[in-house]
């Protein structure tokens, strides 16, 4: 009984730990045990399903085990039973009931499996998105709507989201936990497709769920789920000319600096994330979260978390493709104050 009782003591530890490990899961933004659209609610349910089926198994065996123990037991002058073997009713019960489960398990599965594997690519009324991911940052390109925009994937609420993704370096894996599955984008130009459905408006939280580097957990991404008429103002808005700052130095930094490589309006390069809206983004490079009142680390208001990535970028993500510019602290805070005011009113 006291090594029973040892035993216990030494997994307490282990189940508070698990406890307090579980306790944070279900955010509707994030879990995939609070599924917020059909895709993850048709995918919960299979995992609903194989739990289940799981735990009735678990059940069923450790009854089995504790009877016999029980039962059967070593009692004082006991003699070692007679051995048998071939009970084929046994036999049979133990093989017919797994195959039993494996086709209430398979034939959902396989069901599932091929039904999100329909491809809307060609679909006229889906919202059609090429995703490509970066070390460590995501692209996202609206071809019907001729647009280019980063970190932020902003999607209407009524219609279906058909996905192509691709890598323009290693492998990543593009994954909204709350709303559908995830894909990997694959090096050597493959291109993977998914489709998923996002009914209800608010904001969802993205993850690269493929170890891709040193910032592979800083490589996040927000998807904005709104109505029809705040994505078409978003589409319009995007497509308006951006004009660059009245004063002139100003300009010419903003030219020479940023305009080289990043797009804002019809302005700039496309080589790096679009920087059109920034300033009502919810984050700075997917990881500084833009608060007017933060209360941790990774949180301040939409200026001040410019000028930190725009000061060090190798500090907030290393390993990422930002360079270091030499500025002094004036050229930083112009810079960062023009991108700051640079907002979207959807």
């Amino acid at each position: 009984m006291m090594n029973r009782w040892h035993v216990l003591k030494r997994l307490m530890p282990l189940l508070a730990g698990m406890v307090l490990l579980l306790s944070a899961c279900g955010r509707a933004d994030l879990s995939t045990l609070r599924p917020q659209g059909p895709v993850a609610e048709e995918q919960f349910g299979l995992m609903k399903l194989t739990i289940i089926i799981m735990v009735i198994v678990v059940v069923v065996i450790f009854a089995i085990a504790f009877y016999v123990i029980i039962r059967f037991r070593r009692r004082p002058g006991d003699k070692i039973p007679v051995q048998v073997e071939g009970n084929h009713k046994l036999e049979i019960i133990w093989t017919v009931i797994p195959i039993i489960l494996l086709i209430i398990l398979g034939v959902p599965t396989i069901k599932t499996v091929f039904g999100l594997a329909q491809d809307y690519s060609k679909d006229p009324n889906a919202i059609q998105i090429k995703v490509t991911s970066h070390q460590y940052w995501w692209e996202f390109e609206y071809p019907k709507y001729g647009l280019k925009t980063a970190q932020e994937l902003l999607i209407p609420n009524d219609a279906v989201i058909s996905i192509e993704a691709k890598t323009a370096d290693v492998l990543h894996s593009f994954w909204i936990p709350s709303l559908a599955g995830k894909i990997d984008t694959n090096p050597g130009g493959n291109v993977n497709r998914m489709y998923f459905e996002a009914p209800k408006t608010g904001v969802y939280l993205g993850k690269c769920a493929e170890l891709c580097g040193p910032s592979h957990s800083l490589m996040d991404f927000k998807v904005k789920v709104v109505d029809r008429a705040s994505f078409d103002r978003w589409v319009a808005q995007m497509k308006e000319p951006v004009a660059l700052p009245a004063d002139q130095a100003t300009a010419d930094l903003i030219t020479n600096q940023c305009l080289s490589c990043h797009a804002i309006g019809a302005n700039g390069g496309q080589t790096y994330p679009n920087l059109t809206g920034i300033g009502s983004r919810d984050a700075v490079a997917g990881i500084l979260v833009n608060r007017d009142e933060p209360k941790y680390k990774n949180e301040g208001s939409v200026e001040d978390n410019l000028k930190k990535w725009i000061s060090d970028p190798q500090a907030v993500k290393p390993g990422s493709l930002m360079p270091k510019v030499e500025l002094n602290d004036q050229q930083i805070d112009a810079i960062a104050k023009y991108l700051a005011d640079l907002k979207l009113n959807y």
